[in-house]
């Protein structure tokens, strides 16, 4: 059985919940991209939990979270959301932190709202809006959220769609099992929904254009990062070098194989390079991480 998640208060009346996935060492974070959840990064979470104690929030609107219908969705909240984590699991901080595209940016976000929350952090693709859009630019990903298929058969019916049509089919088949498993919900009727909800992901992709107030902050956030960018030619690998750039303390590492599912198209070598730059050594004499996998027996 997968074990529960905390649940921890944020602003708006949101109660974040936190996936425990255990190990030893520093407190790490895995922030999620827009529609994901924590469980989808089971993966890359059970490679590292012989380095680090390994965590992973659903963010607002997301998973497990628990989100009254009127909460902000913006990604300053996500901040907030990042935050309530932080304090929850840390005392304050500082902690480690990966973010995966909006998961990038609400890390950046949190440690430019409360310097001293991250120690360091290593994100891919984080979406940072360098400029904003001209006004009445349609927004491409809301409206493609809007339309998506919410309701399946079953996990089953899901998971087999999804692996063979992109952007899903280049994902390994236990990572994207942790995400159907745990990104869906049963029904009454027997069916499964999308807990993340088509209008909630466009709610929160609408929310995304945090401003060139963000992007011209950036050199106030002055910690290690690593920016990674696949090399699949869309928008999020065009932004991540113009992220690192603007950073005071960051590298820019290229991913070129890749797409922007990185994270679940090879979970090890990610784990692998976020142990590498963030400074994680694996312990002398073995594994140590039997926590980590608080659901290693999860199917």
């Amino acid at each position: 059985m997968t074990p529960e998640p905390r649940h921890v208060p944020s602003a708006d009346g949101v109660e974040v919940a936190v996936h425990d996935f255990g190990g030893s060492g520093p407190p790490l974070l895995i922030v999620h991209a827009t529609g994901f959840c924590g469980w989808a990064y089971h993966r890359v979470a059970a490679e590292l939990v012989d380095r680090a104690h390994v965590l992973a929030p659903d963010l607002r609107g997301h998973g497990d979270s628990r989100t009254p219908p009127d909460a902000d969705l913006s990604w300053w909240r996500m901040a907030d959301d990042v935050l309530a984590v932080v304090d929850a699991v840390a005392g304050g901080g500082p902690v480690l932190a990966v973010g995966h595209s909006m998961g990038g940016c609400a890390v950046l976000l949190a440690e430019l709202v409360r310097p001293g929350s991250i120690a360091a952090a290593w994100l891919f693709e984080p979406i940072v809006m360098t400029e904003p859009p001209p006004p009445g630019t349609p927004n491409h990903m809301a409206d493609a959220a809007r339309r998506r298929r919410e309701f399946f058969e079953s996990r089953e019916a899901v998971y087999e769609r999804y692996r063979r049509r992109p952007p899903f089919s280049v994902c390994d088949p236990e990572a994207l099992r942790d995400y159907v498993d745990h990104a869906f919900a049963d029904t009454p009727d027997g069916r499964v929904v999308l807990k993340c909800r088509g209008e909630t992901e466009a709610r929160v992709f609408e929310g995304a254009r945090v401003g060139v107030e963000f992007a011209d902050r950036l050199g106030e956030i002055d910690i290690p990062v690593t920016v990674v960018a696949s090399g699949d030619g869309e928008n999020p690998a065009r932004i991540a070098p113009a992220v690192a750039a603007a950073l005071p303390r960051a590298r820019l590492v290229r991913m070129d194989d890749l797409t922007h599912f990185g994270p679940f198209q090879d979970p090890a070598r990610i784990a692998a390079a976020i142990a590498a730059d963030l400074g994680l050594d694996r312990p002398a004499g073995g594994s140590g991480g039997a926590a980590g996998g608080g659901a290693t027996g999860h199917g």
